[in-house]
């Protein structure tokens, strides 16, 4: 097990980061045979930079990878249609639980 200096907010960061930039270009390219040498790309860069340990060097990787996904960013992205903002999303919204209106089994009504 190899340590690292970095903490595991930061790790997370970076994971946050090449998902965001893996789903920008699915966004992009629908065809998966395509989005796939893409990803392969996009993982490469992230491999090249895995050995920066200078906190201010890091920094300014990650500062350009955010500047680049936000000038690649996607207009319209891809919502899955059952998702918030989907084309599905509480379109056949099952009725509430209530009880009934009126209630002809209660005693005394008969």
């Amino acid at each position: 097990m190899s340590t690292s200096s970095f903490s595991a907010a930061h790790k997370s960061y970076v994971k946050s980061l090449y998902r965001r930039m893996l789903k920008n270009e699915l966004d992009w390219v629908v065809r998966r045979d395509i989005w796939r040498g893409r990803a392969m790309m996009i993982r490469a860069e992230f491999e090249r930079n895995r050995d920066v340990h200078d906190p201010r060097a890091l920094g300014e990787v990650l500062r350009k990878a955010e500047a680049e996904l936000a000038t690649k960013q996607h207009p319209d992205p891809y919502i899955p249609p059952s998702m918030p903002g989907g084309t599905k999303w509480e379109r056949n919204i099952p009725p509430t639980a209530i009880g009934p209106i009126y209630d002809h089994l209660a005693a005394g009504h008969h």
